[in-house]
């Protein structure tokens, strides 16, 4: 069954409801201090290998309630696999913020020891991994099912990927299996409109990837409007029929990419960019607290302040970081020493 929803949760306390815009707060701190450190040092002109953080960068900004919604029901030994664009998921999940931004910077700090870099994050502590290559998630989350399964846990495994990646095989693939062998698995599908600058309307077949969920027998949602309290409601459902041993289940959330695919995109392939500032989801969520009566300035100024210090720190603590001996390039890349 596929269906469209912009139902909200019914059950969210005040509290739990206050903690959701807390996460998107962080995220969007977190993402606009890299948005700042990435392009403090590559002027004159536009030098992508340049700086404090060379190479590419995908920030998700408009995306975080996608992140808050999900990661709300997602316990530590749950597994989750991003994108190219994994920040928000990533800070949702738990992920160490000082860790996190050490491997951005490409320090000894960080995950992968700098090594990896921004789209390559693997952290074994929350069970989160992500991938520049397109779709890569799918296989890895199908896996971690599988092992979840014949382990008799009640843990799961949650893919995240772009509506362009849902036309890629391993999508396909794995929902067939994943339904075939009823894996504990969510297929969480970002739908921001664009794949890179090519919007989905000039790439894929129907309108919503949810329909697809039909031809491998699982539940399929579309959530619209990228209403964080809408994507706690399916989600919820998802997890818990995962959790229960009734299989995966297939959820596409239409959301926002508010800066440009990478940092540096001129985004003149986007004819609505000029609306896209007003569509932010976070004043959105901010209002929608304000007039059910459970968010003040106070708390407002409170959740700033809190997110601030924890990006501060987490930036210095990269910044002082030592970064990588050249000599020592392939360290942390092979196993080392004998293996009994």
């Amino acid at each position: 069954m596929t269906t469209e929803t912009t139902e909200v949760a019914k059950d969210l306390s005040a509290a739990q409801r206050q903690e959701l815009l807390r996460q998107m707060i962080l995220i969007r701190t977190f993402e606009a201090a890299i948005l700042r450190e990435y392009h403090a040092d590559k002027s004159p002109g536009f030098d992508i290998g340049k700086g404090l953080i060379p190479g590419e960068m995908h920030l998700s900004a408009g995306q975080e309630p996608v992140a808050a919604g999900l990661c709300a029901h997602l316990e530590s030994g749950d597994a989750l696999t991003a994108t190219h664009r994994p920040h928000h998921l990533a800070i949702a999940k738990g992920m160490n913020l000082r860790a996190l931004a050490g491997e951005i910077f490409g320090r000894e700090s960080g995950l992968g020891h700098g090594r990896g870099g921004h789209m390559h994050l693997f952290d074994p502590a929350t069970h989160f991994s992500c991938s520049g290559i397109v779709a890569e998630g799918f296989p890895a989350a199908l896996g971690q099912a599988f092992a979840f399964q014949r382990a008799g846990t009640r843990n799961i495994a949650v893919a995240v990927a772009g509506e362009g990646a849902a036309n890629a095989g391993p999508f396909h693939e794995c929902l067939n299996l994943a339904a075939l062998w009823k894996l504990p698995v969510i297929f969480v599908i970002e739908d921001n409109d664009w794949g890179i600058s090519v919007h989905r309307s000039a790439s894929t077949s129907v309108p919503s990837n949810a329909v697809r969920a039909a031809g491998y027998g699982m539940p399929g949602v579309r959530v619209e409007n990228n209403d964080v309290e809408a994507v706690h409601a399916a989600v919820g459902e998802a997890v818990a029929r995962a959790r229960a041993g009734n299989g995966p289940s297939l959820i596409e959330i239409h959301t926002l990419r508010l800066w440009g695919h990478f940092e540096g995109d001129a985004q003149g392939y986007r004819p609505e960019l000029a609306e896209v500032p007003d569509r932010d989801p976070i004043p959105a969520y901010e209002k929608q607290l304000r007039d059910a009566g459970i968010l003040t300035d106070a708390d407002l100024a409170e959740m700033t302040a809190w997110a601030g210090t924890q990006v501060d720190d987490a930036v210095e603590h990269a910044k002082a970081a030592p970064t990588p001996n050249p000599a020592e390039a392939l360290k942390y890349v092979f196993v080392e020493g004998a293996q009994s």
